[in-house]
Order: structure tokens, then sequence, then C-alpha cells
């Protein structure tokens, strides 16, 4: 087994630094300045703040066994919080540009699957105890093991699948995706085929606004654009009075309307700190569901972590030609911290953001930009109000135009070998299609150890590759396997 390499800065060496800020997150060296890093870090937590709303949707939405739910300001509150210490934890230890919040893909999971089993303290028992084996496999250097084995073409095959993920979500986010409720065409052009809303309309309109600033490589170009955005939106909803998207009204706003607050400033309610149960799930539903329940998060966190981790490391040019970036494996410890500090503060697992690919389209390289974005997550618990006044309409313009720019990695596959071909496909494909990006990395694992190792190419796959390959079999059957296991 081969032995875990120091972790190196691989950053370009472009001037010498200076001063103390500039020397601590390399600033200078990586060929930023603190300008840039904290207008990056502004559009990262312009673009990630609607977390603050959506993450109470899901997981206040949710009762669990004995008919309990969460509260929604509550959760706000600690969704901020969490989302702000993890952030500047991961700047001030890695000095990587890389966000976390709540992830969406486990806390719908929590939400739709595991609190319909159990309590919502014991469901966060659940996450802290995925934190906790994450950060166990990245400080023995297992997960730094596996990271290694990752064939390149499929790291970059990852960053463009995450490319395509964040501007569906950007697509499905603004309305000009919309699903048909038809098993075919699933989706479709706004509605009926037409841009029919005003917030639809301003999303494009925001979209190429921003798309002619950064080709006109105009400096803040994604910050001016949304913040362009943002003011037309609030003039637009004071003369038209647009209100919030429902079923009577589908011409409204998604998550949230772009209206000045009557109240600015409100004190966090943090209640939920510490409700949490370590133990009693496996009580209630036994231990075999209870560690099925926690091989699925574990699963989920560690690649969803990891292929986010890839993708925005190689945006923001840290990666070097393996596709490792400065101080993996103090990233992947603190990712798994992430997923504890979820569990314990009742947001659900923090994770890397993927929405941090607009800060970094922005110029972010350091973790300064990671310092800016926390803090503004910390100020958000008091200003919680202020988060709902840029519209989802308006960030998921960035988020299509970082999935743009992240697409372009895929010229450094060789597309020549088939062999490689259908992995980097389907994994790429998946990502999108399923909503998941666990669920692109599995598919195109299992395929490339198969499809490798029967066109006479097995010696050149990792054992771990087979082992990890093996783990995603069991990860897609677990339906059916719960079921033969009562």
């Amino acid at each position: 087994m081969s032995t875990i390499p120091p972790e190196t800065d691989h950053a370009p060496q472009t001037r010498e630094p200076g001063g103390i800020l500039d020397r601590f997150f390399e600033i200078s060296r990586r060929g930023s300045t603190v300008g840039t890093e904290v207008r990056g870090g502004v559009v990262t937590f312009v673009t990630m703040a609607y977390i603050v709303i959506l993450n109470p949707i899901i997981l206040s939405g949710g009762t669990d066994v004995v008919g309990n739910q969460l509260g929604f300001s509550a959760v706000a509150a600690v969704t901020a919080l969490t989302a702000g210490a993890m952030t500047i934890l991961f700047g001030l230890v890695t000095r990587l540009p890389f966000a976390f919040a709540a992830g969406l893909g486990i806390n719908s999971f929590l939400a739709v699957s595991v609190v319909g089993q159990v309590t919502w303290p014991e469901a966060m028992g659940l996450i802290v105890i995925n934190g906790l084996i994450i950060v166990l496999l990245a400080a023995t250097g297992l997960r730094r093991m596996i990271f290694d084995a990752v064939p390149l073409a499929l790291k970059t095959a990852i960053t463009v699948g995450i490319g395509l993920f964040i501007a569906f979500i950007g697509f499905v986010d603004s309305g000009l995706v919309t699903s048909t409720g038809l098993s075919s065409p699933p989706v479709g052009l706004g509605v009926q085929g037409s841009i029919t809303t005003i917030p639809t309309l301003l999303f494009v309109f925001t979209l190429v606004l921003t798309s002619i600033l950064i080709a006109r490589k105009v400096k803040a170009g994604l910050l001016i654009g949304l913040l362009s955005g943002t003011v037309v939106a609030v003039i637009v909803e004071a003369i038209w009075h647009l209100g919030g998207r429902t079923a009577e009204n589908p011409g409204g706003w998604g998550l949230s309307v772009p209206t000045l607050p009557a109240q600015w400033i409100g004190l966090p309610d943090l209640s939920l700190v510490g409700q949490v149960d370590l133990v009693g799930s496996f009580g209630r539903i036994g231990v075999l569901a209870a560690l099925t329940l926690v091989f699925t998060l574990v699963f989920t966190n560690f690649f969803d972590a990891m292929g986010t981790m890839t993708g925005l490391s190689r945006e923001a040019g840290l990666a070097d030609e393996k596709g490792n970036f400065p101080r993996l494996r103090s990233a992947l410890i603190v990712e798994g911290v992430g997923a504890v500090a979820g569990g314990v503060t009742s947001s659900s697992s923090n994770t890397v953001f993927i929405e941090s690919g607009s800060g970094i389209g922005e110029g972010a390289r350091t973790g300064l930009a990671n310092v800016v974005t926390g803090v503004l997550f910390l100020l958000a618990m008091f200003l919680t109000p202020l988060t709902s006044i840029v519209p989802t309409e308006i960030a998921a313009a960035a988020l299509v135009i970082v999935g743009a720019l992240m697409m372009a990695q895929i010229r450094h596959i060789d597309l020549s070998d088939v062999s490689a071909l259908i992995p980097v496909f389907l994994t790429v494909t998946v990502m999108p299609l399923t909503y998941s990006i666990a669920n692109g990395i599995g598919a195109g694992f299992i395929s490339w150890v198969l499809v490798r190792a029967f066109s006479g190419k097995a010696r050149g796959i990792s054992p771990l590759l087979w082992i990890v390959a093996a783990g995603f079999v069991v990860f897609f059957a677990r339906g059916p396997i719960e079921q033969l296991l009562g």
C-alpha cells in the first residue's frame, strides 16, 4: 500500500507575498489580491444565501416518528450559524475558498426518509456518527488513498458533471426548466414551452448581462450582474407586486420575494443546538436498520464532498496534474467535522457547497474569501430577513455561468478511448439527471472498473477502486437489500 504524500501547496508561484494576511492565506502566491478575495467571498455568500431559507423549508416540513417538527426560525438560525462557523474554520485551516452549508441531498433524505422512522434528535445523532466515521477515514489516510485511486479522467469528469449539475439547478430554480408532469418529456421549457413569468424573464436578463460582463473581462462581473439583477427585481416587485409562487399564483417568485424587510435585525433562536441523541435510533429501529441509514449517509456525504472539492479545486486552478490540491488531508478532515457540527446544531450535515464556484469564478483563490463568506453567514443569523432580498431566479443566473465555466474542463479528457469515454459520459450525465453528485460518481466508478477490466485493462485499476465500486453497488441496491433483511 502506498504511503500518503505530504501535504503541499500546488498553487502557482507568481510574486513574493508580503504582509501577515497575504503570507497566511498565500494570496499573492496564488495570483490574487485582498480585494478579489473579498469580492469572491461576497459573491459566494450571495449565491448561497438561499440555503438559510431553503434548509428550514425542507427540515421543518418533516414530521418525525412521534409527531414533532423543527421550528422554521430555529432551523434558519442554526443553518446560518453552522455555515458561518464551518466556512471560517475551513478557510483558516486549509486556506481554500470552499464555503460550507447544509447539504441539500442529506437534508432532504433526513426529512423524507429518516425521520419517518426515528425522532429528530435521533436523526441528528446518525448525522454525528456519519461525520465521526468520515473524520476517522480522513485522519487515517484511507479517504485520501481512495481519492488518489480515482483516475484523472474520472476526476475531471466529476468536475464537468458538477458543472452540468450546477447549471441544471440554476435552470430549475429560475423556472426556465420545469416539470411537465408527464412520463415523456419529463421536463420542458417554462410553461408549455414558453417563458411566461417575469421572474424567469429577469433570470434571462441577469444571465445575459453577466455573460457579457464576464466575456468583456469586467472585474467583479459576476457580482455586478447579481446586484444589478437584484436591484431590477426589487423595483419590479415594488411596481407589480408579484408575490410568492403558489398554485394560485404561478407567476410569482420562487423561494424569496425581493422586498425590503420591515424588520432588519432580530436575535437568533439557537434552541436546537445540542438537541441530539446518539444511541436512541439503534434502540428504536434496531442496530441493522440504523447502520443501513448510517451507511447511506456516509456514502452520500463522502463522495458528494470528494466530487465537489475536486471540481472546485480544478476550477480554481489549485489542482495538480493528478487532481490533488493543497492541504488535501486537512480539507477531508474538516469536511467530516462539518457533518458532526451539522448534527450537533440540528442543521443537517454541513459540507462543501458547489455554489462556491461562483466566488471562484469571481477570482477567489484563498481561504480569505471563506472568512468573508463565513462572517456574512454569522451576520445573517441576526439579519435573516435580508437574505431573502436576493430572489432565487437571480442567484440561479450565477449558477448557470459557473456551470458553463466548469464544463470547459472536459477539454482535458482524452475521449478517443471508449473504455474511458463511457464511464466519463455516465459520470457527467447521471449527476444532473438524478440530481445527485454521489449517484454520478457511483455510476462512473462501477462502469470504469467493469468496462476497463473486461476490455483487457484490469491491471491499471487500483484495488481500492474495486472496493469502492462494490460499495456503490450495495449503495444503489440498498432498497432491495433492506427489504430482504426485513
